[in-house]
């Protein structure tokens, strides 16, 4: 295995965070946006809490922060932020990954775009865990997982391709794809600067949120914010928590709060305990009574086991 699972997951959600958090002049700045990422880390506490995914629990919580969450033009790419750990929980069940990617996106309404578009940055992150991620055969796989749609999001994904093997510029897919501000195009744009540079992170982001030809085009912040997340969490899936550049992680421990949280340490911590949860650690406050005997006292331990050896979902 070429990076632990905990490495990706970590590179997954810091990846989406500092994808969202860059400015078009490369530096990054943690007031625009910052609860681009709160409902994920909502949807991981679910995930923690109860061990399955629990719609009702996910929509209990997510109405205590932000009751008026619907999906316009401002809210589209929260959404999909918001799925990342479904995504990250079901990896390595295309079937599931599926099923549950589809469930979760009906605590909103029902949009053709934002589904395509989480199917395709779920299925493309659900590769790069299991290490199945082949830079040529991506686009085919994730439209063909994506199914029949009357979206246009196969269709720029495989612009993105025919661009990719023509070794087009940086400046050729924003002028392809930055004619108008719509999340379909962000999609595009974001597998472009991930695919033209798998192995390198810093630059995969700073490619997705380079402005010149934005400017020109009158694009929003927003729109170079949601490539810029949506970049970064395939870059960091990819390449882990080691491919971010540690600057920028120092940085991230100087500054908070991520995502809603109060401090980086707490990202972290809380995603160790999403992946033990996600690999088989079985918790015993989930299930206290079934180590206890009368009249006797537990001792505080651990059981560990292999991937769906122990597992409550």
């Amino acid at each position: 295995m070429r990076y632990s699972p905990i490495s990706r997951f970590k590179g997954t959600l810091l990846g989406a965070f500092l994808g969202g958090s860059l400015a078009p002049s490369g530096k990054v700045q943690f007031e625009s946006y910052p609860d681009l990422g709160r409902v994920a880390i909502l949807g991981i506490q679910s995930l923690i809490a109860l061990g399955r995914l629990d719609l009702d629990d996910w929509i209990e919580r997510q109405q205590e922060e932000s009751p008026h969450l619907v999906p316009t033009d401002d809210i589209s790419i929260k959404i999909i932020i918001a799925t990342l750990p479904v995504a990250l929980f079901f990896h390595e069940n295309p079937i599931k990954l599926r099923q549950n990617l589809l469930r979760v996106l009906k605590i909103w309404e029902d949009d053709p775009v934002i589904r395509d578009g989480t199917l395709a940055v779920g299925y493309a992150i659900a590769l790069a865990l299991t290490e199945k991620l082949d830079p040529l055969t991506l686009i085919p796989q994730t439209i063909s997982f994506i199914a029949e749609t009357p979206t246009s999001i196969p269709k720029k994904l495989l612009r993105v391709q025919t661009l990719l093997e023509q070794g087009a510029g940086l400046s050729t897919a924003q002028a392809e794809f930055a004619k108008e501000e719509k999340l379909s195009n962000s999609i595009a744009m974001a597998f472009y600067c991930f695919l033209s540079t798998l192995e390198d992170f810093r630059l995969t982001v700073l490619q997705a949120t380079h402005n010149h030809n934005y400017q020109l085009q009158g694009a929003t912040l927003l729109n170079s914010q949601a490539t810029g997340a949506i970049t970064g969490a395939l870059s960091g899936a990819y390449n882990g928590i080691g491919g971010i550049p540690v600057n920028w992680q120092l940085l991230l421990q100087r500054n908070s709060p991520v995502w809603g949280l109060t401090s980086f340490s707490q990202v972290l911590e809380l995603t160790d305990a999403f992946v033990g949860v996600w690999s088989g650690v079985y918790n015993l406050t989930l299930n206290p009574k079934e180590l206890t005997e009368e009249g006797c006292e537990v001792a505080l331990l651990s059981v560990y086991a292999a991937p769906r050896v122990i597992r409550s979902r």
